[in-house]
């Protein structure tokens, strides 16, 4: 059984290296577990797509939950799915900050990043929209 979560969060610490240590951790801890994704990060917030079986996905995100490094963990939208869309990556990234503002605005009212604002699927729309234009970087 696939499935895939969709969830934001704000990041206690923003820095450069601690995005990084996330990343690294996502993609060692994730290529064991069969769990793949897309994370996108902008201005402090981060909004994470994890696709993997069922036990899968909600033990780890029972373990973000928990994790100091995150806060303000809000699930967006859960399903079952039939096949990834995000499985040619460990762990891709978007950094936000590099892109046209425009992409940004197609989803939202101002051109940041905020899925608190807005739906799950429209937060869905949007980082298939960042995968469909090779927006997305990282270790596949």
């Amino acid at each position: 059984m696939l499935v895939r979560l969709l969830y934001a969060s704000r990041a206690v610490d923003t820095s450069a290296d601690a995005i990084e240590s996330i990343l690294a951790q996502s993609r060692t801890h994730n290529i064991a577990c069969g769990i793949t994704g897309i994370l996108c990060y902008g201005g402090g917030v981060f909004l994470q797509a994890i696709e993997g079986g069922r036990t899968a996905i909600s033990e780890l995100y029972g373990h973000i939950q928990r994790d100091p490094r995150h806060k303000d963990v809000v699930l967006l939208h859960y399903e079952e799915i039939s096949e990834r869309r995000f499985g040619g990556w460990t762990m891709g990234q978007v950094n936000l900050s590099k892109l046209n503002v425009s992409t940004l605005l197609k989803y939202s009212e101002k051109p940041e990043l905020d899925p608190y604002s807005v739906s799950g699927k429209v937060s869905l729309a949007l980082l298939e929209e960042l995968m469909a234009t090779a927006a997305i970087v990282g270790r596949h």
